[in-house]
């Protein structure tokens, strides 16, 4: 059993995964902000007794906060009980719940960009490199004409044409995800250079 934990977004869940990706149990929540109050209370509920043999967790791109309190929490719990923890990427998570053979994930990130990836095959894998872009620039590159995330609409808007679908990470999904795409390590994908600047 598997306890998937995500919260790297302004949703907030997680999903005990059984054998052969049977979910088990399942906690969703869009809270924008306060996943460090929320998760680790869903987690309990959720788990309600039950013990997992392995942690998967959301390691980003998404908000800084709750990149590190998914992580935290993983890396906790991992500890605690003595079991291995993985990480996958929040825009693999929601390009294989989008279910397409091509597509683009573009996800809100700061200062009014976007975390951008397309993702293509079967089983899927990343058609090319993260990038945090203007929606403007991201409209330049990206060619599929389908973008799925909390950024699409901003990006087809920018281009013009395409069909975006609104779409943010679900724990659930984790079981639609390739095993080369749910063994990452477990840390931090920020997607962009930090804010602060080393003082020379």
């Amino acid at each position: 059993m598997q306890l998937v934990i995500d919260s790297a977004t302004a949703a907030c869940s997680a999903a005990l995964i059984g054998a052969h990706g049977r979910v088990i149990a399942e906690r969703h929540e869009v809270v924008g902000r306060g996943h460090a109050e929320r998760l680790v209370p869903m987690i309990a509920e959720l788990l309600d007794g039950r013990r997992p043999d392995a942690i998967l967790v959301d390691c980003g791109p998404g908000s800084f906060t709750g990149v590190r309190v998914g992580l935290a929490a993983a890396h906790g719990l991992a500890i605690g009980w003595q079991v291995p923890v993985r990480g996958y990427s929040s825009l693999a998570l929601v390009a294989a719940a989008a279910g397409a053979p091509a597509l683009a994930v573009a996800m809100l990130g700061g200062h009014g960009e976007l975390f951008v990836q397309s993702y293509e095959g079967d089983p899927l894998a990343p058609a090319d490199e993260l990038r945090s872009l203007t929606p403007e620039a991201a409209a330049a590159l990206v060619e599929a004409e389908l973008v799925v995330g909390s950024g699409a609409g901003a990006l087809v808007a920018a281009r013009g044409h395409g069909r975006a679908v609104d779409a943010l990470p679900r724990a659930s999904d984790a079981v639609r995800l390739p095993d080369t795409l749910r063994n990452l390590p477990p840390r931090p994908i920020y997607g962009r250079a930090p804010d602060a600047k080393p003082m020379t």
